[in-house]
């Protein structure tokens, strides 16, 4: 089990030493993917995205997240009313990217999917990662899962943290989430109380897993 660290991630200088973290993964040599990983709503994406941009041109980001089952595969797996759940997720070909981007062509770009939130739909080949960038940046919720077709993820990254959002303000969030891409509110808190906090309580399972705990 690697050594865990502690976090705050709340302050303007807990914020600063992630970027700085971040930054020495990709200043050590070759290529390097850092995961990010927490439960539903716990603002991964908003840390990814925001790492990605300080780095400036030092990292790519690749979230798990492109790799979504398409909705009428989950509707003829009968799995669209679990959607989030590890296996409605192709995790073999993330575990796949993830192998091509620790050992990068150096005459290649490498193409990743992404999540279009607007369609609730995965949009193939619309993440450019260019062999030049030493850092990959992924974030999802099973990059510490450790069975099934997950297992082999933290094998393929550097480091990972786990983020652990007050309770209460990622359900907020996640509740808003849905609101924002058309779920009536009543029909988002029975989503997120039904599915996405299963989810979390999987999700929680793998922390003990991570190299750095960020508290937010």
């Amino acid at each position: 089990m690697p050594r865990m660290d502690i976090l705050d991630g709340t302050t303007t200088g807990g914020r600063a030493a992630l970027t700085d973290r971040a930054r020495a993964l990709a200043e050590s040599g070759g290529r390097r993917v850092l995961g990010i990983a927490g439960p539903p709503g716990a603002g991964k994406s908003t840390l990814a995205e925001r790492l990605v941009a300080e780095l400036d041109g030092r990292a790519a980001l690749v979230p798990m997240d492109g790799f979504h089952l398409a909705a009428a595969e989950l509707d003829r797996l009968g799995r669209a009313e679990r959607k989030g759940a590890p296996d409605t997720f192709d995790a073999a070909g993330y575990v796949a990217l993830l192998r091509r981007l620790r050992a990068p062509d150096p005459l290649h770009t490498v193409y990743a999917p992404a999540f279009d939130r607007s369609l609730e739909e995965p949009v193939a080949g619309a993440l450019p990662v260019p062999p030049a960038v030493p850092l990959v940046v992924t974030e999802g919720n099973y990059l510490l899962l450790d069975d099934g077709p997950w297992a082999p993820v933290r094998t393929l990254l550097d480091e990972v943290w786990f983020l652990e959002p007050d309770p209460e303000a990622r359900v907020r969030r996640l509740v808003d989430r849905h609101v924002r891409h058309g779920r009536p509110r009543r029909r988002a808190e029975e989503w997120v109380a039904r599915s996405d906090e299963a989810n979390a309580r999987l999700v929680e399972r793998g922390r003990n897993r991570a190299d750095l705990i960020v508290r937010l």
